[in-house]
């Protein structure tokens, strides 16, 4: 049986390379969705999937709207759907994923069922939220969200199940919240475990970080010649103009 996967529009307001603590190059991006458009995606017109960045962009582009910046968002299954909370627009498309999952004989549980798993949403008032799954209050007033897992960083500390110096390594993207309501998405140009990986959000300042997806994480970002437009996703987060 496939492994489910992991995968997330906001303005810029700082681009830039950064190191973690194990000098593994990550690519950060800074924004603020009070002075953004930030939307999520999933489906086209026709109620299929987008999957990749290149699909999106062109999806964005038949809007008449420019892709300004674009990172998969969310776990999926094999189907390109969430496995967990989606809400596009104000709509819940996939409710929220409270199933517990024991461990398995060598003691592993699947990326999302680590506890904690959050959720990542933006408000009609444009402020963003990073919580635990048991804390995600009700959609009501909530324009997106996706659910994902672990939390990588919880109340300014790096999530305990994490372990320094973990041969599990793997390129990894996440998001992260800033003070003053800014968000930082973050994804490892090469292979980096969850600790490190943790400590780079917490280094930045983040009160709280949601890891969104490993192994196939990619990120469209063409101002810094980071144009990738591949992946088989499921959620997407991109910024228009």
């Amino acid at each position: 049986m496939r492994q489910i996967l992991f995968r997330l529009l906001i303005v810029p307001i700082v681009i830039a390379f950064s190191c973690a603590s194990n000098n593994q190059e990550v690519l950060s991006y800074t924004v603020d969705p009070g002075n953004s458009t930030i939307e999520f995606f999933w489906k086209n017109d026709q109620g299929e999937p987008l999957k990749s960045l290149g699909a999106l962009r062109e999806y964005v582009k038949s809007k008449h709207r420019n892709l300004i910046f674009a990172m998969n968002g969310g776990m999926y299954n094999d189907q390109n759907s969430p496995v967990g909370l989606y809400i596009e627009h104000g709509k819940t498309l996939k409710q929220l994923n409270t199933h517990q999952v024991k461990p398995d004989k060598n003691g592993l549980v699947p990326n999302f069922h680590i506890y904690p798993n959050g959720v990542f949403y933006i408000t009609n008032q444009h402020q963003a939220v990073i919580c635990k799954t048991s804390e995600f209050p009700s959609a009501v007033d909530v324009k997106f969200a996706t659910q994902s897992g672990p939390l990588l960083v919880v109340d300014s500390s790096i999530n305990k199940a994490f372990h320094k110096g973990s041969s599990n390594r793997e390129i990894r993207n996440g998001v992260g919240l800033l003070s003053n309501n800014q968000i930082i998405f973050a994804i490892s140009k090469g292979r980096i475990n969850f600790h490190d990986f943790a400590e780079f959000f917490r280094s930045k300042g983040c009160r709280q970080a949601l890891f969104l997806d490993g192994v196939v994480s990619r990120t469209y970002l063409p101002d810094q010649k980071w144009g990738d437009e591949g992946g088989n996703f499921g959620v997407m987060i991109g910024v228009v103009k």
